[in-house]
């Protein structure tokens, strides 16, 4: 039984781990308002080789996060996420290439960009103004005392077991 939008609010949780051998491998957790799992995609490992090292310099990490990684899981999930959580905003810059709202956890400035939300502040990309009135329509539906920072361990730990699986199986 669907209590109109509330119910179908749903938050994803994006973030990667770094495999010293293997690269980075990225997940993203759809949630529906109460952190129950609606869906899971990930990716394979993405290693960038020296000369991409060198070429990016210090935007290589971005790059690789959100417009490589962060992009691929948002365009291939399924179940679409009304808001897309990241605990960085060296990742925030994937706002720029996908449709929906991107936010990252932060303490709170007191600056007009950010926005409660459970126990957190989130704040969004400067250039994409009409994010936090968007998502501001669904603040009340995500209870006051949420912890939006346990689903990314959730993640995590997928993403961990995912690599471990894949270097345990015979080549």
């Amino acid at each position: 039984m669907s209590h109109g939008n509330q119910d179908a609010f749903r938050l994803g949780f994006l973030t990667a781990v770094e495999d010293a051998e293997r690269g980075f491998v990225g997940g993203l957790l759809v949630t529906n308002r109460y952190g129950r799992p609606l869906e899971f995609q990930c990716t394979a490992p993405v290693k960038p080789n020296r000369a991409q090292q060198i070429l990016y310099g210090p935007t290589l990490r971005p790059f690789v996060l959100g417009e490589l990684i962060g992009r691929t899981l948002v365009e291939k999930v399924g179940v679409k996420p009304h808001l897309v959580l990241i605990e960085s905003d060296e990742v925030l810059d994937l706002r720029q290439h996908v449709s929906m709202v991107v936010a990252y956890l932060k303490k709170a400035t007191g600056d007009a960009a950010e926005l409660q939300f459970g126990k957190h502040t989130i704040a969004f990309h400067p250039d994409h103004a009409g994010d936090k009135a968007e998502i501001a329509k669904h603040a009340r539906s995500i209870s006051e005392e949420a912890d939006l920072k346990e689903p990314f361990d959730r993640v995590r730990e997928a993403l961990t077991e995912t690599l471990r699986v894949g270097m345990a199986r015979p080549a």
